[in-house]
């Protein structure tokens, strides 16, 4: 059988049989990818341990008839083991795969993009950010801005998502895409304070200088609407958001 080698963040396992399990990957070079573990739920195997969710690893697939089997896993960042043992930076984790997961939705399809997202937003969860470290839920929170921004949903933060007329505006609506102005208001519509503003835009655009300064009650309202905005275009909420501690 032909082969060929890749890196990738594992999603999520299902069990398979007696002792494989189907693995479920974001690639860097083919996308996401549902591949074959053979005998890695047996206690002899040489590589389960670096297949569960969270694990950075490169990977040797062989092509097969339906699903391409894994013949080799090198761990290259441990990730699991520090979020498995971490309750809050594990959900907010587990809301990063699931969000992958939703988002690529095609098999077999190139996604670097989503892909380096992904790590990056792991490494940084596990490790810090380029400026120190964060909370996990504001780590989270850049993930889930520029992940569906990469996705084609960017949110309008400088100008009305409904007639373009430009802001700064102060309120805004997930189903009408970002920022809205008093003409297009829906009702109901929140206000967002301006601080809040500044934060989403340094999330979306990963500039963790730009975030020092935030403030919990910021913090807050920003990941409110980011998780509002982010349901609406998934078009259903994201089930492990649900567990977030905050």
């Amino acid at each position: 059988m032909p082969t060929y080698r890749d890196e990738a963040v594992v999603l999520r396992t299902h069990k398979l049989g007696e002792a494989d399990r189907i693995i479920t990957l974001l690639s860097r070079r083919h996308g996401k990818v549902r591949a074959v573990a053979r005998g890695v739920r047996r206690t002899s195997s040489r590589f389960g341990a670096r297949l569960e969710p969270f694990s950075h690893v490169d990977l040797q697939f062989a092509a097969g008839r339906t699903l391409d089997v894994i013949t080799e896993a090198v761990t290259l960042h441990p990730w699991s083991e520090p979020l498995c043992t971490d309750y809050p930076r594990y959900t907010v984790g587990q809301v990063m795969l699931e969000t992958a997961d939703r988002l690529v939705s095609i098999e077999n399809e190139p996604s670097l993009q989503q892909y380096q997202l992904l790590a990056g937003a792991l490494h940084a969860l596990v490790v810090g950010t380029s400026d120190g470290p964060r909370p996990a839920t504001l780590i989270m929170d850049s993930y889930l801005l520029r992940a569906v921004a990469t996705a084609g949903f960017a949110p309008s933060l400088d100008s009305c998502a409904s007639c373009g007329v430009g802001g700064p505006h102060q309120a805004f609506s997930p189903s009408a895409g970002g920022l809205v102005c008093v003409r297009c208001r829906p009702p109901g519509t929140p206000q967002v304070r301006p601080e809040t503003l500044q934060l989403l835009s340094a999330l979306i655009s990963g500039d963790w200088p730009g975030t020092r300064d935030a403030d919990e009650a910021t913090r807050n309202q920003a990941s409110g609407l980011i998780a509002a905005f982010v349901a609406w275009h998934l078009e259903r909420g994201l089930r492990t958001i649900e567990h977030v501690a905050r």
